[in-house]
């Protein structure tokens, strides 16, 4: 854990809420990308952002994490899975009994007009490709491009060895890849 972290969590169990909120807009974009992403960008990505800060909160005074970022992650999954199966509004996450995942489209968070004509066509592309990767592969995928994780970590959150979060990573480029190539050449 980066020292600046460690000092902004010791501050706030003293009572300093300033070093909570600066912890939280430190990790909200990569948390809550990876939680909107994961939720195929349905409207409970909030309440999941927030209830993943309230578990980390509770449990903090009598655990002292290695790696923040890397907590949240593991319980932002754990909280996305575990709605995944109460909720069969997030299909994309439960397996629908043929082997594969159903895919639902999401709205696009959308670039600015100018970057859209550029790339908002091969951006699309690509999020849709992401979003039919096998849901391990996604979160590998996503941990490591969205946050940047390790993949020590991705694979510690996934509870998986590390060869395992390692072919999940190199599958779903590949799966990219081959997806990107075959419409490039339609």
């Amino acid at each position: 854990m980066e020292q600046a972290e460690r000092e902004a969590l010791d501050r706030y169990l003293a009572g300093d809420r300033e070093a909570l909120a600066a912890l939280i807009e430190r990790y909200r974009r990569p948390l809550y990308g990876f939680i909107l992403k994961m939720t195929e960008g349905r409207g409970d990505a909030d309440e999941i952002f927030q209830e993943t800060w309230a578990r980390t909160l509770r449990r903090l005074p009598g655990f002292r994490p290695d790696n923040l970022l890397g907590w949240l992650f593991r319980v932002a999954r754990n909280l996305v899975i575990d709605e995944a199966r109460r909720n069969a509004r997030f299909r994309g996450l439960v397996d629908d009994g043929d082997g594969s995942p159903e895919v639902d489209r999401i709205p696009d968070p959308g670039p600015d007009p100018a970057r859209q004509a550029a790339g908002g066509d091969l951006g699309r592309r690509i999020a849709e490709s992401v979003r039919a990767l096998p849901p391990d592969q996604r979160e590998v995928f996503l941990m490591r491009t969205e946050a940047g994780l390790p993949f020590r970590e991705i694979a510690r959150v996934q509870q998986v060895p590390l060869n395992t979060a390692l072919a999940r990573m190199h599958y779903a480029v590949g799966k990219l890849r081959a997806a990107l190539r075959a419409e490039r050449e339609d």
